[in-house]
């Protein structure tokens, strides 16, 4: 069964990846997009300026825009809000019976809603139910984590569960797609990196802790490790790199830590989900990858590459690993929580 969908924001760079993905869905179509008042009431070719390097679907060249407070008819919906906008809005698409997957912050520390990746936590969607209790709503709100906390998340997923994660230092360096269209000002970013990024390390911080933690008696106990994240705007489109030192409760060996990340599989693959990689994990050996422009696109973009590792002289292992912001960290992990729902009888 088809299910029809509808997309928020769809004409910023969030929701023209949300288009791509599902254009051509073998469970998902596109039925309705949103937009702000200047491009409300215009068919979408004509309203938005495309940046993707792939051409519009031509499925929604011709839908008419909808204003943001338009009624849906789509028991799904996908959110490319920016945040701060996307909260009551949603919120009132969850009360009206909606299943709202979005990609904005606003909602993503709530106790009662699903912060998902679905490789990492997918026990954590029995949270709409408590959501469903709490604000009596038939609805659902269902967040996937910030693009910079992603990639991390899914490596340190297996190596918490074998050893104990206690601490982790992070440096990111994030593509300049992170911050939207048109983003960060050319001459602020040509020959330059910019080591602040506002609101992101406080984010990076403590989403993977909510996605780690324990779900018992429908609350999650935050994984009890520490991170320090750096965040840093470096001159590119595509792709966050990040620089991991671990800290463990046990000390893994390294043959040992290398097949955990090498073999890694998770509920999505079992389930064999149309955007579900076969290999979530992706091991590099070679001493300078993952690099971003060569490795960001793997799995469809929606792997994390790890390459690096080796032992660290103040913590016990730091490694390298790179995720596709706008597509893992964005529009393709909100399109995956959404299979993974489909696939487990939450949308039917």
């Amino acid at each position: 069964m088809t299910i029809r969908v509808a997309v928020l924001g769809a004409t910023g760079t969030v929701g023209q990846r949300f288009l791509q993905l599902l254009d051509g869905h073998p469970w998902f179509e596109v039925a309705a997009v949103t937009g702000s008042e200047r491009t409300a009431g215009r068919p979408y070719g004509e309203a938005t300026r495309w940046v993707l390097d792939t051409p519009m679907p031509a499925a929604v060249r011709g839908l008419t825009i909808l204003p943001e407070d338009a009624p849906l008819d789509t028991p799904l919906i996908f959110s490319a809000l920016p945040s701060k906008t996307a909260g009551a809005i949603e919120e009132r698409l969850a009360a009206a019976g909606h299943v709202v997957c979005t990609n904005a912050s606003d909602h993503r520390m709530d106790p009662d809603v699903p912060l998902l990746i679905p490789e990492v936590n997918p026990e954590h969607l029995e949270l709409i139910a408590v959501q469903r209790k709490a604000r009596g709503w038939s609805g659902a709100i269902v967040a996937n984590p910030n693009c910079t906390a992603t990639g991390p998340t899914m490596v340190l997923r297996p190596l918490h569960d074998a050893f104990g994660v206690s601490k982790v230092l992070l440096m990111s360096m994030q593509a300049l797609s992170g911050a939207g269209y048109p983003g960060v000002p050319s001459y602020d970013a040509i020959d330059n990196v910019v080591p602040y990024i506002g609101g992101e390390e406080p984010k990076v911080e403590s989403e993977p802790q909510k996605m780690l933690g324990t779900l018992l008696d429908g609350t999650v106990a935050p994984a009890p490790f520490v991170i320090s994240a750096h965040c840093n705007r470096v001159p590119v489109l595509e792709g966050h790199l990040e620089c991991l030192s671990i800290g463990f409760v046990r000390r893994p060996g390294d043959a040992e830590l290398l097949e955990l990340l090498r073999s890694y599989r998770s509920l999505p693959q079992e389930l064999n989900l149309p955007s579900a990689p076969a290999q979530p994990i992706i091991l590099r050996d070679e001493p300078d990858r993952p690099q971003t422009r060569r490795d960001r696109d793997a799995g469809r973009g929606m792997s994390t590459v790890v390459g690096r590792v080796r032992p660290c002289p103040i913590l016990d292992v730091k490694l390298v690993c790179l995720s596709h912001n706008t597509i893992r960290g964005a529009a393709g992990g909100s399109v995956l929580n959404a299979e993974l729902m489909y696939a487990q009888g939450m949308l039917r």
